[in-house]
């Protein structure tokens, strides 16, 4: 059973950066491709990011494209999410999750397809 640890979420200022980390265990890491989520209060989740298993593809919601980079250290166990110019509206809880195999993209970006989440960690931004 995969167990993701996800740290990094402060208060930070609107502009400023901020990495996420997401840790693994219990599984063998290289086996999974790896996407970030956030929820925000009164909203859905929502997909941010994913990367793939095998050809570390990555992929990008539209609100994120340019700012954020999503990243793997299979030696690591660890997967990252590299948060820059951030905005107000970036605020929410960050999810990590973990899907087995090397599916397309198009299912990475829906939350359903995946099989193990961490806990969340808090990103807040001021203005």
């Amino acid at each position: 059973q995969l167990q993701l640890v996800e740290s990094g979420g402060r208060l930070v200022q609107a502009g400023d950066s901020l990495r996420l980390s997401c840790t693994t265990s219990g599984g063998t890491f290289s086996d999974y491709s790896l996407g970030w989520f956030r929820q925000a209060p009164g909203k859905d989740r929502e997909f941010v990011a994913a990367i793939r298993r095998m050809d570390r593809n990555t992929f990008y919601a539209r609100s994120v494209k340019g700012r954020f980079t999503i990243s793997r250290d299979n030696a690591k166990s660890t997967v990252y999410l590299q948060m820059n110019r951030l905005e107000p509206e970036d605020a929410a809880v960050y999810y990590c999750a973990a899907k087995g195999g090397n599916p397309i993209m198009s299912t990475l970006t829906s939350s359903g397809p995946y099989e193990y989440w961490g806990q969340g960690t808090q990103v807040s931004v001021s203005s």
